[in-house]
Order: structure tokens, then C-alpha cells, then sequence
């Protein structure tokens, strides 16, 4: 399983690179320094999962972007994850007009071995659930959404997120409150403020 503010468990695993068109080996050494976003979704040639990738695409530049503290090239990666193989990744983005263009490399959990040990793992169904998990550049796991399968997940939602994990992680001792997005009001906790806090968020 896993635990928010913990380090999250090392993997490994085989992607489809749809830049490269090539078969690529990832691990968790890979994203040192940088944002993580492990996207699970359950498969290839569904309904709601192609829309989801197709919103996840098209903030690919805004994603990678972001993380002013790590160094050089892209901040912030997105790997989409489902236990189909990487020979059928290629053929549904081939074939679905959704994913054109689709950017971010797509694992392959195909013998569900993280899926299972994230607990995620529908045994049922054989699929993976609608999982996204937050790690940031130390390895550390900062935020995880599940969702029911019916319904897709917000790309802009996700993004809110990680700005706001990266902001309090350069800014130890501030928060932020509802909503939070970029030039948003920041809060510093102090016990003098305990229930004022209407005098500072306004």
C-alpha cells in the first residue's frame, strides 16, 4: 500500500514511447529531481479513458513546466498506467483519433504487480482503478485520487495540485487554502490566528 508524506515504493516498468514510437524501460530513478504523476486508468479501447488522455494532453506543455526547484529539462513528467501491454498502447492511439499527437509515455502494468501492491488493483475486473498519484522531486508521495470508473478525471484539477505541492514545498510554514491557484492568497499558520482565519482570507 502507500502512505501520503512517505516514500513512495520503487518500480519498474515497460512503456510505449509514442514520440519515439519506440519500446522504453522506466524506474522510479528516472524522476529524481522532478514531479511525478502516475496516472492509472483501467484500459486501452475504452469510453471515458481516451477522453481523459486527450485533457491530460493538452496541457502537456503547462505540466511540464512546472517545479522551479528541479534542474534542467522538464519538471514535472506524467506516465498514463494500465495493465494492458504496450503492443496494444500502440495500437489504441493509433487507431483512436482522441490521441493524436498523445505525448506521454504509456506503461504497462500487464501482470498488475504495482497495481496490486498500490492496493488499487480490481480483481474482478482485472483492471486497474482510476488512480492518480502525486511524488514529488525527493520521491515522496504528496497526494492520491481514486475515482469511480464511470467518471473521468480533471487535467486542470491535477495541474492546481501540483502547484500548490510545489509552492508549499518551497515555502515551508505557508499554506494554502481553498482553491489555491498561482498569485492566490497564502495563509501562515500561527496559533494567534486559530479561528481568524476570515481576517486573512478574504
Amino acid at each position: 500500500m502507500y502512505q501520503i508524506d512517505q516514500k513512495f515504493k520503487s518500480f519498474s516498468l515497460e512503456t510505449y514511447d509514442p514520440n519515439k514510437e519506440e519500446i522504453v524501460k522506466i524506474s522510479t530513478d528516472d524522476f529524481s529531481g522532478k514531479w511525478m504523476v502516475l496516472f492509472f486508468y483501467p484500459a486501452d479501447f475504452t469510453f471515458v479513458c481516451p477522453t481523459e488522455l486527450l485533457d491530460l494532453n493538452k496541457h502537456f506543455e503547462e505540466f511540464s513546466a512546472i517545479g522551479g526547484s528541479a534542474s534542467g529539462g522538464k519538471k514535472c513528467e506524467i506516465v498514463v498506467v494500465s495493465t494492458d501491454s504496450v503492443y496494444t498502447h500502440k495500437a489504441w492511439i493509433e487507431m483512436e483519433e482522441l490521441l493524436k499527437g498523445f505525448k506521454y509515455h504509456m506503461a504497462a502494468d500487464h501482470n498488475a504487480k504495482l497495481s496490486r501492491e498500490l492496493g488499487i488493483y480490481d480483481e474482478e475486473k482485472g483492471m486497474a482503478q482510476r488512480a492518480v498519484f502525486i511524488i514529488d522531486p525527493d520521491g515522496i508521495l504528496r497526494s492520491c485520487e481514486i475515482v469511480a470508473d464511470a467518471i473521468a478525471r480533471n487535467a486542470s484539477e491535477i495541474l492546481r495540485k501540483i502547484k500548490a505541492l510545489d509552492f508549499v514545498r518551497n515555502n515551508p510554514g505557508k499554506v494554502c487554502p481553498v482553491n489555491w491557484d498561482e498569485g492566490g492568497v497564502i495563509l501562515e499558520p500561527s496559533i494567534k490566528k486559530a479561528g481568524k482565519v476570515y481576517k486573512e482570507w478574504k
